[in-house]
Formats: structure tokens, sequence, C-alpha cells
């Protein structure tokens, strides 16, 4: 199995059978993942070194305005796609099998978590997983030790809390709060 069919299949939403082939293809990520999150998280660099670092563990090109704090982590890597003018603070974790896609413009904080596999729930299959996008708006705040999980998408302008752990879709300009985060108020509204 190659990068484009593994992506092609997790992108799809399909569940993900264990054991599989494609199962056997997220352990060759993993490995890979690690031996270049050591290469980044392990030593100094320059930010041009860094962007050149994730860009071999993304495999596609990362624009020059990416700015990304070390340590970073994640168990792939290839299905992280980053937009213009994004930040992200130190020991970042991007579960990125099921995709995470970043507009331009975002600010994520320290210990942020973006998760995009769950198990499935019957006990028999439970190392199946179950892929589902993360998906950041253009212009969105990510606090420090926000956690979002699988198949949530936050709207453009929207700000999530610090601590907060986002179980569903966050509305454009918004502000959420808390453990499930909630609607707190509209941005810029008093």
């Amino acid at each position: 199995m190659d990068l484009k069919d593994f992506l092609d299949y997790v992108n799809s939403g399909k569940e993900v059978e264990y054991p599989s082939e494609i199962q056997e293809m997220f352990n060759e990520l993993l490995l890979e993942a690690t031996r270049i999150k050591s290469k980044l998280n392990c030593e100094y660099h320059t930010e041009e070194e860094i962007r050149e670092i994730f860009s071999e563990l993304t495999s596609q090109p990362v624009n020059d305005s990416l700015r990304l704090v070390p340590p970073f982590h994640t168990d792939c890597g290839k299905n992280i796609h980053i937009g213009e003018n994004v930040f992200i603070n130190s020991n970042c974790t991007m579960q990125d099998q099921g995709g995470i896609f970043i507009g331009d413009n975002v600010l994520i904080g320290h210990n942020t978590c973006l998760l995009t596999l769950n198990h499935n729930e019957d006990p028999e299959k439970r190392a199946n997983l179950l892929p589902a996008p993360v998906k950041i708006g253009n212009g969105a705040w990510l606090g420090s030790n926000v956690t979002v999980l699988p198949g949530v998408t936050i709207g453009d302008g929207a700000i999530i809390a610090a601590n907060a752990v986002v179980t569903r879709d966050v509305d454009a300009d918004t502000i959420v709060a808390g453990i499930p985060a909630k609607f707190v108020r509209k941005v810029n509204e008093k």
C-alpha cells in the first residue's frame, strides 16, 4: 500500500479493521514519524530548519509563514494540512490519521491535542479505528491544553478557552470553554 492509497482510505471515513493492511501502514508511518520527531525535538533548529523537518514529516511543502515551537508530537504526520500564518506552540500533539485541516492565521496554544481516531464501541471490534477529521477555520485561537475530539469543526474566528475539551462543532466567531466545551458568548460581545 502506498501513501496515496492510505490517505484515500482514511479520508473516506471508513472503519479501519484490525488486523489489516491499513493498520500495518499505521505502524510504518508511526516508525517514520518517530524518527523525524526525534530529529525535530531533540536538538536546536532555526525556524527555517524546523519548517524543513516539518515538511519531511508531512511529506508536503510547508509555507514560510509557519511558526512551530518544538517539541511537537504526532504518530503519523502525513495527513496534516496547514494554511498561512499558523502558530503552533510547544508540546502540541496531532493524531492526524483521520486528517487535520488548519486554516490561515490560526493560533494553537501549548499542550493542545488534536485527535482524529476513535475506537469501535463493540468490545469484539475494539481495536478497529474510526477516522474523522478535525477542521480549524481561519483566524481561530485554541488556548493552552485544549483537546479537540475526532470529527469536530471549529469555525472561523472562534476562540477555544484554555483547558477546554471540544466534543462538537464550534460556530464561527464564538467563544467556548469547559469540559465539555460550551458556548460562552460571541467574539467581541460584551
